[in-house]
């Protein structure tokens, strides 16, 4: 399967996201790299992390470098330029600061190896990629950082692409279990009613908290975060209660807590911006699903493709064929293991 067939003519800006470092995410950047140069498809490349560099500066293993050819728009930080062999245009020194010095939008001249760190922030993010589109690229790819899935939020990017791989666990079935899990967080139903949407995006844009009630009232939470404020949440709902608002992140001790509170959660749909803003395993999401917790989304995630990695740093392997017939039966998206050359299902 050509991941770049998925992408174009459909998406702009896209990201990858990985569900644990090492998961294959860059591994994955290298294929999309190859499928474009293959079509002859200009490519804009940045990170909200540090990637690129030839060792990985966590886990101390060798890690993937990333090749550039000629007349990709790349967007850097001024240090990585000076460690980069490839040589590059300075299009661009953007108002973006960083610990390795100010965001620089480049074109590769003369290919060859990059280390990319871009912007520190989302928003940032955002603006370069419009900047890079400008400056030619077709299609913008936005390469995640460990821990950092905010960049497949859709005020960020078009679509997503998933890397998952043998790193997050020796249990294969646990590896399918949180990637399935990630997935179905992505599939979050997006709420449907206009007049709540509204009323929701309103308090998301002030990142405030509240509650809807049947009338269409709103009464705001006078809360900072929902960590640690389950108790406070749950103190605001009564039996007029419709919807929840929580324009912060959704954790587990948030929903443990108000279920101490009340039992009026049963009859309320809770409401976060988008999937980047839900840290709930696998196993503590079905059992608050089981409790009559209804959660949804402003915006949905589109979600392209998973990418496998069968192995793991930690010098252990899953067997390719059986860990892509496993992702292949259970998963809603297209699968790709990105270690192998060819098709596994055939």
């Amino acid at each position: 399967m050509e991941i770049m067939d998925l992408i174009r003519h459909k998406y702009k800006t896209v990201s990858l996201v990985g569900m644990a470092k090492n998961a294959g995410k860059t591994v994955t950047l290298n294929r999309l790299l190859e499928e474009a140069a293959e079509k002859g498809i200009t490519l804009g490349l940045t990170s909200i992390g540090r990637d690129g560099e030839a060792q990985d500066i966590v886990t101390s293993t060798e890690k993937p470098m990333i090749y550039l050819l000629e007349d990709t728009i790349v967007a850097t930080t001024e240090d990585c330029l000076l460690r980069s062999d490839a040589k590059l245009e300075i299009l661009e020194v953007t108002d973006y600061p960083t610990a390795m010095g100010m965001v620089v939008i480049c074109r590769v001249k003369n290919e060859g190896y990059v280390e990319i760190a871009g912007p520190d922030t989302n928003i940032a993010v955002k603006e370069v990629a419009m900047s890079m589109l400008s400056h030619g690229a077709e299609i913008v790819l936005i390469d995640g950082a460990i821990n950092r899935k905010t960049t497949a939020s859709p005020s960020i990017t078009e679509a997503t692409i998933l890397a998952t791989g043998a790193v997050l666990s020796r249990d294969i079935d646990k590896v399918v279990e949180e990637t399935i899990h990630q997935v179905d967080l992505f599939n979050l139903k997006p709420v449907e009613d206009v007049m709540v949407l509204g009323l929701a995006e309103e308090l998301l844009e002030n990142k405030s908290y509240g509650v809807i009630d049947q009338n269409g009232n709103v009464k705001t939470i006078d809360i900072k975060t929902a960590i640690n404020s389950g108790t406070v949440i749950g103190r605001a709902l009564d039996e007029d209660s419709r919807y929840v608002i929580l324009s912060g992140s959704l954790v587990k001790k948030t929903l443990e807590d108000i279920m101490t509170i009340t039992d009026a959660y049963k009859d309320v749909t809770f409401i976060v911006r988008d999937a980047t803003k839900i840290f709930i395993g696998a196993k503590e999401w079905k059992f608050f699903e089981k409790r009559g917790f209804e959660i949804r989304v402003a915006e949905k995630i589109n979600a392209l493709v998973a990418t496998l990695n069968p192995y793991a740093p930690q010098g252990y392997q899953f067997n390719p064929r059986d860990f892509y017939k496993k992702m292949k039966q259970n998963l809603s998206l297209p699968v790709v293991d990105v270690m192998l050359e060819e098709e596994l299902d055939e």
